[in-house]
C-alpha cells in the first residue's frame, strides 16, 4: 500500500511541475509585451509634469519681473518723492533767504530814514544856531555901524595908498602862480594821487575867478567904510599887538572858515588816495590865498590865518571827523568856540 501511495504522490508532484513548468513561459510572454506598452505610457506621464514644471518657472519668471518692476516702481516713486522733497526744501530756503533780504532791507531802509531825520533834525538845529549867531552879528554890526568912530583924513589916505599897494602885489602873485600850479599838478599825476589832483585843480579854477575879478573890479576907496572906521579890536600875533576895525576882522574870521573848508578837502584827497598825511606838501597850503579878495588886510595876515585853519580841517578831513568844525549847506566851517580861541580878540571900544 505504500507503494501505492508514494507513486501516486511522485505523479502529483511531476503533475504539479510541469504546470509550474507550462506557467513560466506564459508570464515570461506577457512580461516582453507589458514592457512594449510601457514605453508608450511615460512619455505621457511626463509631458504633463514638464509642461507644469515649465509653467511654474513661468510663473516664477512672471513673478520675478513683476517684483522687479514693482521695485523699480517703487524706487522711482521715492525718487520722486525725494526730488519734490527737495525741490521744498530748496522752495523754502530760497523764500527764507528772500525773506531774511526783505527784512534786512527793510530794517536797513528804516535805519537810513532814522538817520536822515536824524541828520536833518541836527541840520535844522545847526541852522536855527547859525541863524541866531548872523542875526547877532548883524546886529552888532548895525550897532557898530551907528557908532563907527571916523579916523583922520590923513590916517584915510595913508591907509588906502597901503591897500592899493597890496592890491598890485597881489596881482602879480596871481599872474605867478599857474606855471607853479602846473608843476604841482605833473607831480600829483607822477604819484597817481587823483584825487589830490582833482582838488588842486579845483582850487587853481577858484584862483582863476579870483584873479579875474581883481582884474575887472572898479572899487570905490573913498565910500568903502573899511577905509574909514577906526579900529575896534586887538588881538595878539607873533609877539606883537595888532588893531582892526570890524570889516578887517570879518576878513580874519572868513580866511579860518576858507582855510578850514580846504584843509579839509585836501585831507579827504589824500586819504582817498592812501598818502601820508602831510598838509605842508599841499599847493593849496603853501599858496593860502583862497577867497582873499585883495582889500582890507594883507596878503600875509590872511595867509596867517588861512594856514591855521587849514591845518586843522585838513587833520578833520584826513581822519574822517569834525574835532575842529562842521558841515553845513554844503560846506565846511570853523567851530566858532576854535575860532575865537585862534583870533582872541579883545574889544578897545
Amino acid at each position: 500500500m505504500k507503494p501505492n501511495r508514494l507513486n501516486r504522490m511522485a505523479v502529483l508532484v511531476i503533475s504539479t511541475m510541469s504546470l509550474a513548468g507550462m506557467s513560466i513561459p506564459a508570464n515570461a510572454q506577457q512580461q516582453p509585451q507589458e514592457e512594449q506598452k510601457q514605453p508608450h505610457k511615460q512619455p505621457q506621464q511626463q509631458e504633463p509634469s514638464q509642461k507644469q514644471s515649465e509653467q511654474d518657472q513661468k510663473r516664477r519668471q512672471q513673478q520675478e519681473q513683476k517684483r522687479t518692476r514693482q521695485q523699480a516702481q517703487e524706487e522711482q516713486r521715492q525718487q520722486e518723492k525725494q526730488s519734490q522733497e527737495k525741490e521744498r526744501l530748496q522752495r523754502q530756503s530760497e523764500e527764507d533767504q528772500k525773506r531774511q533780504q526783505q527784512q534786512q532791507q527793510e530794517r536797513a531802509r528804516q535805519q537810513a530814514q532814522e538817520e536822515q531825520r536824524k541828520q536833518q533834525k541836527e541840520s535844522q538845529e545847526k541852522e536855527r544856531r547859525e541863524r541866531q549867531s548872523e542875526q547877532r552879528d548883524e546886529r552888532r554890526e548895525r550897532e557898530a555901524e551907528q557908532q563907527d568912530r571916523r579916523i583922520s583924513r590923513q590916517q584915510q589916505q595913508q591907509l588906502i595908498h597901503q591897500q592899493q599897494g597890496e592890491v598890485k602885489q597881489y596881482r602879480r602873485y596871481l599872474e605867478q602862480q599857474e606855471s607853479r600850479a602846473r608843476d604841482q599838478a605833473e607831480e600829483l599825476r607822477r604819484q597817481n594821487r587823483l584825487a589830490q589832483y582833482r582838488y588842486q585843480e579845483e582850487y587853481l579854477e577858484h584862483l582863476r575867478q579870483q584873479q579875474r575879478r581883481l582884474r575887472d573890479e572898479r572899487f570905490d576907496y573913498d565910500r568903502d567904510p573899511y577905509f574909514y572906521a577906526a579900529p575896534i579890536y586887538r588881538y595878539r600875533r607873533d609877539g606883537r599887538y595888532y588893531e582892526i576895525n570890524r570889516y578887517g576882522a570879518n576878513v580874519l574870521r572868513q580866511a579860518l572858515h576858507a582855510g578850514y573848508a580846504q584843509g579839509f578837502r585836501a585831507g579827504e584827497a589824500d586819504r582817498r588816495d592812501r598818502w601820508r598825511a602831510a598838509y605842508r606838501d599841499s599847493y593849496a597850503y603853501r599858496d593860502a590865498s583862497y577867497g582873499y579878495r585883495g582889500y582890507y588886510i594883507s596878503r600875509s595876515e590872511y595867509n596867517y590865518y588861512f594856514r591855521e585853519g587849514f591845518r586843522r580841517g585838513y587833520e578833520d578831513g584826513y581822519d574822517s571827523r569834525y574835532r575842529y568844525g562842521r558841515y553845513a549847506d554844503g560846506n565846511y566851517f570853523m567851530s566858532d568856540n576854535i575860532l575865537s580861541q585862534i583870533l582872541n580878540f579883545e574889544s578897545i571900544r
